[in-house]
């Protein structure tokens, strides 16, 4: 399919230019022009199928960094209690019973809802099942995405097979949607040796699935609680002295293509090593403020030249897929705890959902931005709303403003799969009937086992 997306306002998040009354030209899964609406006509007047963007913003797809994306089945089961509570004495029981089914149908809610907010790519962790699983979802969806299998040091040889089943079946399938990733869930739940040969695991579905281009990367939660060195030394009796990242860094398993979820509690010299070995850091303001897990130190890791991105967390933790809400809540929590409002302006913020999400994933050189021959990932964000009148700086409205349900049109991989608020891949009052059916067989195959 040949689009020209024309008389729009276009945030190409290429060194933050704009194009106003402007034009885009995609052809295939391609973009192939972008100029001033009344240029690309007369080029790409005939075969091309019009959107009319006037009044309207197109942006790069936004990027979720960190999700779990399964777990929309658990959203609002277990809220409003400490991480290690909430883990261990609800998330991790209930898990337990969830069948591969589950896993397919929340990460389809999840895909559902990341596309209408403008989400065009979703990095996740999760238990990978070779017959359903969140791959499949995304697939499904038309959404584009990193998908991990979370590794624990109890099940190693089940994590193994499950890699290397993910790394055959999905790395750099589906037209180039689906990417994989390895994924030790966390310093304290998987040990040091584990993470060592996890890096190695990497490095061989590389040499195997991979490429320079399309690399497999890693996926790992990283200092999300102040006393996670406490829980890694009691758990594995090692000594952790410099900070989480300093310990990862003596085991060698940090690389340009590891992404930090969280990093909240970091020591000055973490932040040093974390930008001395390129770990790239995803940051969740709403699923730390929620758990009470504390703030993460991005003004200073930005200060240090250490790339950061967005993300949401899980649909169980935030509790939605909105990346506007994390946009907003970003920039407001570090101006209030700096006490700074020139700390975190709407243009870094917006580049940290987009350009630097794409980064932080290895797949900047296809998308992340509007630029002549990356891949068509855009949202066209509709702006004739009260709550976005008047305009005077886009990037402005977009983080403080703007909605998810402003987004208006979604475009991914060249294809449009959502138009005018309507999702064309998949129909979501089925799958949320999917969703109602199989958390009812989750609470009945839970409860049972509990009497």
């Amino acid at each position: 399919m040949n689009l020209l997306i024309q008389n729009g306002t276009i945030l190409t998040m290429q060194n933050r230019k704009i194009t106003r009354e402007g034009a885009v030209a995609i052809e295939e899964q391609t973009i192939i022009d972008i100029g001033k609406t009344h240029e690309l006509k007369r080029k790409y007047g005939r075969g091309y199928e019009k959107i009319d963007a006037k009044g309207k913003v197109v942006i790069p797809g936004l990027v979720n960094t960190h999700q779990h994306a399964a777990m929309s089945l658990l959203r609002g089961y277990a809220d409003d209690l400490p991480l290690q509570e909430w883990l261990e004495k609800w998330i991790w029981p209930i898990e337990k019973y969830m069948t591969a089914h589950d896993i397919y149908v929340g990460a389809l809610l999840t895909a559902i809802e990341s596309i209408m907010g403008g989400t065009t790519t979703v990095n996740t962790m999760y238990h990978y099942t070779p017959e359903e699983n969140e791959a499949k979802a995304f697939a499904d969806a038309g959404l584009r995405g990193v998908v991990g299998h979370v590794c624990f040091s109890w099940r190693k040889s089940e994590d193994k097979k499950a890699l290397e089943d993910l790394a055959k079946n999905w790395h750099n399938k589906a037209n180039g949607l689906i990417r994989i990733s390895v994924d030790p869930h966390a310093p304290y739940t998987v040990d040091p040796e584990y993470m060592k040969e996890l890096k190695e695991i990497r490095e061989n579905l590389n040499e195997k699935h991979g490429s320079r281009n399309t690399p497999i990367i890693c996926h790992i939660h990283v200092a999300e609680t102040e006393d996670e060195i406490e829980k890694i030394q009691s758990a594995f009796n090692v000594s952790v002295k410099n900070g989480i990242m300093e310990y990862l860094n003596s085991l060698a398993v940090l690389d340009n293509h590891v992404i930090a979820a969280h990093c909240v509690a970091l020591t000055d010299n973490d932040v040093k090593v974390t930008k001395e070995r390129e770990v790239k850091v995803s940051h969740n303001p709403i699923s730390n403020l929620k758990l009470a897990s504390g703030i993460s130190p991005v003004p200073k890791m930005l200060k240090k030249g250490v790339t950061v991105s967005l993300g949401t967390d899980s649909p169980c933790s935030n509790n939605t897929a909105d990346m506007f809400e994390v946009m907003k809540t970003t920039a407001l929590l570090h101006k209030g705890s700096n006490k700074n409002p020139t700390v975190m302006p709407a243009e870094k913020v917006l580049e940290m959902a987009t350009i630097e999400g794409a980064k932080a994933l290895s797949w900047e050189t296809e998308i992340g931005s509007i630029e002549i021959g990356k891949k068509a990932d855009l949202a066209i964000v509709n702006m004739n709303k009260p709550h976005l009148n008047p305009i005077y700086n886009e990037a402005s409205h977009l983080v403080y403003a703007a909605k998810a349900s402003d987004v208006e049109t979604v475009i991914i991989n060249g294809k449009i799969v959502m138009e005018e608020r309507r999702v064309t891949t998949v129909n979501p009052e089925k799958v949320m009937k999917m969703v109602e059916k199989a958390k009812i067989k989750l609470l009945e195959r839970l409860n049972a086992n509990v009497k």
